[in-house]
């Protein structure tokens, strides 16, 4: 058996010649057998021993390699290292002396070092680089990529945000700093792929990256980055970004080796190292929600030559899923790139694996305070069988719809059929409770949620899954008297035709058949009408524009399924958050002034469901449960295969007929489903592992096993269970296809009622803590704030300045009150609706003045300045006229255009009339002509009554 030293000189030799090195014995050196040759046992200057491996790149030493037995802690030779990279021979050819490139390895691990960095730093590594990487850093030396992003230059701050700038100037600084590992955490809306794109270009440009990953959740949100990269204006070339980098969004086996940049999701990245195909439909699933595999260990990752472990310089990672620390790390780990995240919604993981090396902080609060999100309330909806199921009497006659071919049978009930919340649009399918729901969110939309508009805002409704959603959209459009365009469904199966066909049974009945066919029409095709178009109206889903997906007019989310994961959830809100131009808004929603917040409505209580990040039974939600079995066939006993099996197993054996039951009880060798099912789910209880354990070790009861003895015990008391699975294809076949028949019940008795519809007690509560915090702080600042002073008093000792309520909304929009003219708003709306008015209009700087007022109960009713200031010009119009003042149309115009000055500014001076829209008509001189010696009574009469 060869020696464990022997045995890493082995793996060293194999993965230095699958990085293209040229592994040679020293007596037989020849330097013209390739580019990088790397020579065993190298002898050195007297006293520096022998190099296990010395590297040469053009005939030129340049590095070794310190081989150490597996088990040996890298860190700790590095010294030893750098001894022989000193003792080269005086007399050989050499690039730089001491030689610049440092591996220690075991075979297993490999560390890595550049002496030409600035402060030269091992790190860990997957494998070795080849020759010719090597040889690009040479030739680039004195200059090397951690030296010059020590060297960038000061950012262009042009077109950013400032929450944008901190997040690229605070990765730079972590980037010059060598950290390896950077999390930018910046809220929904708020610009995070439009930060990286020029984080991004700065890193190509000044750092001189030869390639940038960014990695995505799903395929359309790699086209939507694509568009990013490809509409980017260079700050200081002027050209598009792609017009100066080539952008590839990876396809087929290979990525494009002149791409700067490469956008991929990271099953797609996985594939591409397999040297496989992947099937499109696959990189349009979800990873944040999803884990597409059956294994709980990461994704065993081989070195490709043809993607070699430095093919990337960075690794953006946007909207880092859960399994990126899990399944995928290892895809990560290949290469030796830095990582840098982007998320709106971190989780301690994500904090983790960014070794809490938090770059930048931007949450949702502060980017509502700095008008880059809007913020949102919640309007519950609460049914009687939403909230406690029902029951068919016996008697009545339901529908069996089959969960695959959609066929309908009807049958009358010889039992009651009583089914619970959980089980709503599962096994069972309420279209009164549906239709229940939709109604009172039609009835309430005008009145309530959005008082005054007749247009449907645009919304989006989360379903439970794709049969689910074609309830809603039906009812939706029958609710509505809208056609097909109005309300569309947007889920994995959009682009497939739903087929209805109608057979006859033996005795005569009618049997509805559904099939599906390409219909041509693409979900991105309609996403980009959602986001463009004035129709459709209501989108509904499941998930697949939960993350990432850009529909800025978005002012409804609706849920209509329960989420469990924070992160989830977070991401889902997260769709209404994006602010929007005015024009663009009213050009998809023309009865709108603006967007100043979304609404999410809450059907299904998500909104007081205690969010957790524990995993259920049923620990592969969206495996089917063929492939389960599959994998069972195939000799998995992982303890969340057959947990999630043991879900499927009674959800089924509710389903099944008596007939069914026993027919596979048959083929189970007499053990029913339910006999299956409590088998697996007694597989994981520990305890029972650790009696297995004492009793095939001979322990004592009182004694703890060891890891590994309760190891063993645990996968033999799984492989008992799954043995009748495991042993027998002909069951596992009829299992998958008895569910494949399992059928929906279709309850058309049930008649649901509203039980509650307004507006949550959180959101009064939390609309109670903000006024009552605006108005302690009015209170207590009183005599301090210029502004304040101003209004307190009464008549007004002084005349109000626009500077004044500036640094009054500055101080209270500072943390941590955060509170803006938006927020107050709503928060007064939601109190009492009755006194507020003009909730729905965007809000200027000077509303400022109309809270207050409002706040300290001067005014009863809290209304928008702009109407305020329009109601005192009508009245000193009308007492013009009534004292004999006539004004001629364009004068007319021209008091028009003061009165909105002063709306928004508070006063006019006569400076303003030297810019727009003032000297667009002539300005100062055409005013003063106009009005003559009165100009200047006039302005101090608007000025004193529309801002008094």
């Amino acid at each position: 058996m060869p020696k464990p030293e022997d045995q890493a000189r082995q793996q060293i030799d194999a993965k230095l010649e699958a990085a293209g090195w040229v592994v040679q014995d020293a007596d037989e050196l020849n330097l013209f057998a390739g580019r990088g040759i790397a020579v065993r046992e190298f002898a050195l200057k007297h006293g520096h021993g022998f190099a296990d491996y010395l590297l040469y790149v053009d005939r030129k030493a340049a590095g070794v390699v310190e081989a150490k037995k597996e088990g040996t802690t890298l860190t700790g030779v590095e010294t030893q290292a750098t001894r022989y990279s000193e003792g080269l021979p005086d007399a050989l050819p050499a690039h730089h002396r001491p030689l610049p490139f440092l591996y220690q390895s075991t075979g297993e691990e490999t560390r890595f070092t550049n002496w030409l960095d600035p402060e030269p730093r091992s790190r860990e590594v997957f494998t070795f680089h080849r020759p010719e990487t090597h040889a690009e850093w040479l030739a680039d030396w004195p200059s090397t990529l951690r030296k010059r992003l020590k060297d960038m230059p000061a950012l262009d701050e042009k077109g950013l945000w400032p929450a944008q700038l901190r997040a690229v100037q605070n990765l730079e600084a972590s980037l010059a700093a060598d950290k390896p590992r950077a999390l930018i955490q910046m809220a929904t809306g708020s610009g995070k792929t439009f930060t990286a794109v020029n984080a991004i270009y700065r890193l190509i440009k000044h750092a001189g990256a030869r390639r940038v990953l960014f990695l995505v959740d799903r395929a359309n949100l790699g086209r939507q980055a694509e568009n990013e990269f490809r509409s980017f204006d260079t700050p200081d070339d002027g050209r598009k970004f792609d017009q100066l980098y080539n952008v590839n969004h990876l396809q087929g086996r290979r990525p494009d080796p002149v791409a700067r940049v490469c956008i991929s999701t990271i099953q797609r990245l996985y594939s591409i190292l397999q040297g496989k195909e992947l099937p499109p439909e696959a990189d349009e699933v979800s990873a944040f929600e999803t884990m597409d595999d059956l294994r709980r260990e990461p994704m065993p990752v081989v070195y490709n030559p043809n993607i070699p472990i430095e093919f990337f310089d960075f690794i953006v990672i946007d909207e880092c899923h859960r399994s990126i620390y899990t399944l995928w790390k290892q895809v990560l780990d290949y290469f030796d790139a830095y990582l840098i995240g982007l998320t709106a919604t971190p989780s301690k993981q994500t904090f983790g694996f960014f070794n809490k090396n938090l770059v930048m902080e931007y949450g949702h609060d502060q980017a509502v305070v700095d008008g880059v999100n809007v913020d949102f309330n919640v309007y519950k909806i609460a049914t009687k069988i939403t909230q406690g199921g029902s029951v068919v009497e016996a008697g009545y006659q339901v529908g069996r719809r089959d969960r695959q071919t959609r066929k309908m049978r009807w049958e009358t009930l010889d039992d009651d059929l009583e089914y619970d919340a959980k089980a709503l649009d599962r096994d069972v399918v309420s279209r009164d409770q549906i239709r229940t729901v939709i109604r009172a969110f039609r009835d309430r939309l005008p009145t309530e949620i959005f008082p005054g508009r007749d247009e449907v805002p645009k919304t989006l409704i989360y379903a439970k899954d794709d049969s689910h959603a074609d309830e809603i959209v039906q009812v939706v459009r029958e609710e509505f008297g809208k056609g097909n365009e109005f309300c569309q469904k947007i889920t994995y199966r959009t682009g497939t035709a739903r087929i209805v066909s109608t057979e006859t049974d033996e005795d005569g009945n009618a049997i509805e058949s559904v099939t599906y066919k390409s219909s041509g029409v693409k979900a991105e095709h309609l996403l980009s009408d959602f986001r463009n178009r004035y129709n459709p109206r209501i989108v509904v889903t499941v998930d697949m524009i939960a993350t990432g997906t850009d529909i800025k007019p978005l002012e409804v989310v609706m849920f209509m399924r329960a989420v469990k994961s924070r992160n989830f959830f977070e991401q889902m809100k997260g769709r209404g958050v994006r602010v929007i131009k005015d024009a663009d808004f009213r050009a998809v929603t023309p009865d709108a002034k603006g967007k100043t917040h979304f609404v999410i409505v809450d059907c299904v209580g998500q909104c007081e469901t205690k969010l957790v990040d524990t995993k259920p039974l049923e620990a592969k939600p969206t495996v089917a449960f063929d492939k389960l079995l599959q994998a069972v066939g195939g000799g998995s006993t992982d303890p969340d295969v057959l947990s999630s099996i043991a879900s499927r197993l009674s959800r089924l054996d509710k389903t099944l007929s008596p007939a069914d039951r026993d027919a596979l009880a048959d083929l189970a060798g007499g053990k029913t489903i339910r006999d299956l099912a409590a088998d697996l789910v007694a597989t994981l209880d520990p305890d029972r592992h650790a009696d297995a354990a004492r009793l095939a070790h001979d322990l004592p009861p009182d004694a703890e096993p060891s890891p590994e003895q309760l190891a063993q015990a645990a996968e033999a008391i799984r492989l008992e269970a799954a043995m009748p699975l495991m042993a027998n294809p002909t069951l596992r076949k009829a299992l998958a296809e008895s569910k494949q028949r399992s059928e929906q019940t279709i309850d058309e008795v049930s008649i649901d009622e509203v039980l509650h519809a307004g507006y949550s007690a959180d959101a009064t509560d939390r609309a109670r803590t903000v006024v009552e915090s605006f108005e302690a702080f009015l209170r207590e600042h009183r005599d301090e704030i210029t502004a304040l002073q101003v209004l307190y008093s009464r008549p007004h000792a002084h005349r109000l300045r626009f500077a004044d309520i500036k640094a009054l909304a500055e101080t209270i929009q500072a943390p941590p009150r955060r509170l803006t003219p938006e927020v107050l708003w709503r928060a007064y709306e939601a109190l009492d609706r009755s006194k507020v008015r003009g909730a729905s209009a965007p809000r200027l700087l000077t509303d400022i003045v109309s809270l207050v007022r409002f706040a300290t109960h001067q005014d009863d009713e809290l209304s928008p300045f702009r109407e305020q200031v329009d109601a005192r010009f009508a009245d000193w119009l009308a007492r013009q006229e009534a004292a004999g003042r006539r004004f001629s149309p364009e004068q007319r115009e021209w008091l028009a255009l003061i009165r909105d000055h002063i709306a928004a500014n508070l006063a006019i001076e006569p400076d303003d009339f030297d810019y727009s829209p003032f000297n667009q008509k002539g300005g100062l001189g055409r005013v003063y002509s106009l009005f003559g010696d009165e100009f200047e009574q006039i302005i101090d009469e608007l000025n004193e009554v529309l801002a008094a």
